[in-house]
């Protein structure tokens, strides 16, 4: 007799080949489940007719009340408004690092004339910034032309152009000491890429939270700050406006468009998944519960749908059909060429996913929608040869979805309406001017919710009138601000030289390059007018020029 092999000894190819083909033929034979009590969810895609259940609405229980967190009775102007986000404080750091910036280039070796930078000065410089966005030239020095079509008053007439052009090189937002301390820790964990922007980031991105609460429907989406600059850290998107740039990710109120919480993405997190993005930018305890979040195919997936749901947010988003978790069953699927508003969908536990087809096939996902409730759209169908307009069935969540996904788009387009942004080649100056566009048109939207809340009288500004009277008030501030002390001697006109060594020290000559001659150097200036002429045995351009002035 021949040994048997013990029981749990394993069987031989032939037949375990045998036994696996007799359980694929008792699976094929076996009915397919196909109803929720059996496997838990649906296996098969279903069609417009067959209803499916509304899930129960979540309790929208928000920190605070949706708007403005702001006074209703308190008179609010374009200024107090914008300095909600520019504070005195933060406007005062960036006064005191640009002095020192200016003062250790000073030391480098670096030629150029500086005056300490005041607060005066920061708000006419601020104030030609905004200008810049109103009022557009080719060049940034055509502001400072007298020739016709430009010859501007403004800035001409309060600030010099190598005066702002010296502000604007020297300009630092974060101590230059520390900035040092943090280059030294470059390729170590404790190094901060976005150092540079310091304080004004984090103050800006602590206001948006602080003066307003979002309404019920909110929207996640990335937007870029254009820029061509070489930085390891841009990106190019196909799909945007503005192809090349620096991305945020940016949470906005669908109904106004005000810029809620955003952040940039560093060179450590540019391949963060969306599901991270998207909890970074919902702090619950500020935000609060009952939230209807709309995101695109980037930022969606089932299960970032899934704990949001248990956390209290319902979710709405295009989501592609690879991703993990999408139903990949082809059950009663949307044949190759479906027709226009032809639409499947499967329910999984709290997930809808749907499928429709308007030009292309589009897939959803949502938490707290119907399928589909009879709602339709207009759409351009050619029958018989020619193009009709017809109403065609469209899911909830594809309407809904159109309706609200726009929240960041509308801050975009405010954005791109009035930009202040300049050419740069310093990464940090690229985001100070698109702060600035933050600032301004969150404080514009702030503006038109507290005046419905109000109910004025007069008339509502638009945003080109808001950024106007912005402007206006800007300078107002500029001149009541205590200018720096100074010297009586300085109240005078009279002939100083540069520097030390008047060979080494000499400018252009004012009146010579008026006059047409342009190459005539001097190292005498007037000390009240900071203009330099020149004051020779032969030509005496400080009195002439002094005399013009005293004519006109």
């Amino acid at each position: 007799m021949s040994a048997q092999p013990p029981e749990d000894a394993p069987l031989p190819k032939a037949k375990r080949k045998q036994s696996l083909s007799t359980k694929i033929q008792k699976s094929m034979s076996t009915k397919r489940p196909n109803t929720v009590s059996e496997v838990g969810h649906d296996v098969r895609w279903h069609n417009r007719e067959e209803q499916d259940t509304r899930p129960e609405p979540l309790l929208f229980l928000p920190a605070r009340t949706p708007g403005p967190t702001l006074s209703t009775t308190t008179s609010w102007r374009p200024l107090s408004l914008f300095q909600l986000f520019f504070s005195a404080s933060v406007v005062h750091t960036i006064i005191d690092n640009t002095n020192s910036n200016a003062a250790k280039r000073q030391q480098a070796g670096k030629k150029y004339t500086w005056k300490p930078l005041t607060v005066k000065d920061f708000y006419i410089f601020l104030t030609i910034i905004l200008f810049s966005g109103l009022v557009s030239v080719h060049h940034r020095s055509d502001y400072w032309k007298k020739d016709w079509p430009y010859n501007f008053h403004f800035p001409r007439e309060l600030m010099s152009r190598d005066r702002f052009e010296a502000i604007l090189w020297s300009l630092h937002l974060s101590s230059p000491q520390e900035d040092e301390e943090n280059e030294g820790k470059r390729n170590t964990p404790q190094y901060d890429s976005l150092f540079k922007l310091k304080p004004l980031y984090s103050e800006i991105v602590n206001a948006c939270k602080a003066h307003f609460q979002p309404y019920k429907n909110i929207c996640v989406d990335e937007r870029l700050v254009a820029s061509k600059t070489h930085v390891h850290a841009r990106e190019s998107m196909k799909n945007k406006l503005t192809k090349l740039g620096y991305k945020l990710f940016v949470l906005a109120d669908c109904s106004t468009g005000y810029t809620w919480n955003f952040f940039i993405c560093r060179e450590s997190n540019m391949d963060t998944s969306g599901h991270t993005s998207v909890m970074d930018l919902l702090p619950a305890p500020l935000l609060g519960s009952g939230y209807s979040l709309y995101v695109d195919h980037f930022c969606t997936s089932p299960a970032l749908f899934a704990e949001l749901f248990a956390r209290g947010i319902g979710c709405c988003g295009a989501m592609r059909k690879n991703i993990n978790g999408f139903p990949q069953t082809e059950d009663n699927d949307l044949p190759r060429k479906a027709a226009r508003g032809d639409l499947r969908w499967i329910r999984k536990d709290k997930l809808l996913f749907v499928k429709w087809m308007d030009m292309h096939e589009v897939s959803m996902c949502s938490t707290f929608h119907k399928a589909f409730s009879g709602q339709t759209v207009e759409r351009k169908v050619k029958e018989d040869g020619a193009w009709a307009i017809k109403h065609i069935p469209v899911p909830d969540a594809v309407v809904d979805y159109n309706q609200n996904m726009g929240g960041v788009g509308v801050s975009d387009a405010l954005i791109r309406y009035y930009s202040v942004r300049q050419k740069t080649m310093k990464w940090y100056k690229t985001f100070f001017y698109h702060f600035i566009d933050i600032a301004v048109v969150n404080s514009f939207l702030l503006y038109k919710e507290l005046f419905k809340l109000r109910g004025d009288p007069y008339k509502l500004l638009t945003h080109k009138g808001f950024r106007e009277q912005l402007c206006k008030e800007m300078l107002a501030l500029a001149k009541s601000s205590e200018p720096t002390p100074r010297s009586p001697l300085r109240d005078t006109c009279m002939p100083v030289y540069y520097g030390e060594d008047a060979t080494a020290s000499r400018r252009y000559c004012k009146r010579c390059h008026d006059a047409g001659n342009k190459r005539v150097k001097t190292p005498i200036h007037c000390r009240k007018c900071l203009v330099p002429l020149c004051l020779t045995s032969r030509k005496n351009c400080f009195a002439e020029w002094h005399d013009g002035q005293v004519q006109r």
